[in-house]
């Protein structure tokens, strides 16, 4: 098991920081007489709601690159430092502004992220896109790097993230925010829900299950498949309640990272990359699969103020950001949720943490950190937006997906760990 480290840090309790919101109430959070349920401190029972916003496909230099106080892209008077070989031309190309929309982005597996790394080097994100797939039937295969000209070493700017820059600038922007492993979607998504990805050879077996980054559903795909602990089995257990919102429409992404797929319909019934829970043995034996709701219901919660203690928000493919998916699109709906939680009575009590899966085959600088035999992988952009998040913070800790998990067990669950 990974040492996790704390996020609670860029939440200033006690004080409000945007808005002139008030504070959450003092009352503890869940049922009071339940000794597993609660606070792992005092202060932290003023956060009753706690909100995950996964989106797709960004790294942190290719959204904030030039953000200024962050670990952006090394520059000198304005002008990019680094310069990457491309092996088509022989020239060397330096980061370059992109306000295109749509993007291209670059293949995005797990010899794709070693590739890209490079020993540390950053250095190969031109020649895998330049190799990768084109023109796929399905533009969303993490083999694929779009169509058209290569575009992985461009970044976007506060022209084209106007909203996401200003949440960093009212809120906290994290700069060393890591995928949880190198390779693509559905690891992450476990790895959100449950800090494991694992393949089962027995459905509903946990003794079963073995360490899988790539292939979980490899030989399986029946309900049962996940026999491993997920973070829901504790919420359960302690009376903590939490949604899993989707998107509905089609999922951002293959089922396999080597498979050329049409589109593929994504429902709250339909187990997926995106859509992982269905597949826990935990949440279908503690008939919780109600749980798992579309995103119309988010808003109306939001609306009545009865968010869950706990709440997930995936995408369908077109507002993922996953390329080719437009940018603004992405955006608009994120935007869309966010102000829904700010409209909403139980913003007061609400911390909300926006993160991008993976990196896409975008350019970051970074080395990603060996913390065990699983990752992390490469660096993406983490947002921390609420009443209590401290103003204009960069927070330079080094965190992963894994972190969103351990604070809602400080926050809800006395600090009691999940142990997949």
């Amino acid at each position: 098991m990974r040492l996790v480290r704390s996020i609670s840090s860029v939440i200033a309790v006690g004080t409000t920081v945007l808005l002139g919101c008030s504070g959450g109430s003092d009352s503890p959070v869940g049922p009071g007489a339940n000794p597993l349920a609660g606070p792992v401190r005092p202060e932290l029972g003023k956060i009753q709601h706690i909100v995950i916003i996964m989106q797709e496909n960004r790294s942190f230099d290719h959204y904030f690159g030039t953000y200024p106080g962050a670990d952006g892209i090394p520059m000198q008077n304005g002008v990019p430092t680094v310069c990457l070989n491309d092996p088509a031309t022989g020239t060397c190309v330096r980061p370059f502004h992109d306000a295109a929309d749509r993007n291209n982005g670059g293949p995005h597996g797990q010899f794709n992220a070693a590739t890209d790394v490079n020993g540390g080097r950053m250095d190969g994100f031109i020649a895998q896109a330049e190799t990768a797939q084109k023109g796929c039937a399905d533009p969303f295969n993490p083999n694929c790097a779009g169509t058209g000209l290569v575009d992985v070493m461009g970044y976007h700017d506060q022209h084209e993230l106007a909203n996401y820059w200003s949440y960093a600038s009212n809120f906290v922007l994290q700069d060393r925010m890591f995928q949880a492993n190198a390779s693509w979607s559905l690891p992450q998504h476990l790895f959100m829900v449950s800090e494991w990805s694992a393949h089962c050879t027995i459905p509903d077996v946990a003794a079963s299950c073995v360490n899988a980054l790539q292939t979980p559903l490899q030989g399986t795909g029946v309900s049962g498949s996940y026999a491993w602990t997920d973070l829901t089995y504790l919420l359960h257990l302690a009376g903590v309640s939490w949604k899993y919102y989707v998107a509905e429409g089609t999922e951002p992404d293959c089922d396999d990272d080597a498979a050329v797929c049409p589109p593929v319909p994504q429902r709250t019934t339909t187990p997926s990359i995106w859509n992982p829970l269905p597949l826990f043995t935990t949440v279908r034996v503690d008939s919780e699969l109600g749980n798992i709701q579309t995103i119309d219901n988010f808003e109306s919660d939001a609306r009545a103020g009865t968010l869950p203690a706990v709440s997930w928000l995936v995408p369908n493919g077109e507002v993922s950001e996953h390329p080719t998916a437009l940018v603004s699109t992405g955006q608009a709906y994120v935007t869309s949720v966010i102000n829904a939680i700010m409209q909403s009575p139980n913003w007061s009590s609400t911390a909300i943490f926006l993160a991008w899966d993976d990196w896409g085959g975008f350019y970051d600088h970074v080395a990603p950190p060996i913390v065990d035999l699983n990752g992390y992988g490469l660096r993406v952009p983490g947002l921390v937006i609420g009443p209590y998040a401290r103003r204009g913070m960069i927070d330079h800790q080094t965190l992963s997906f894994d972190a969103y998990v351990k604070f809602i067990e400080d926050v809800f669950l006395r600090g009691r760990r999940i142990d997949p």
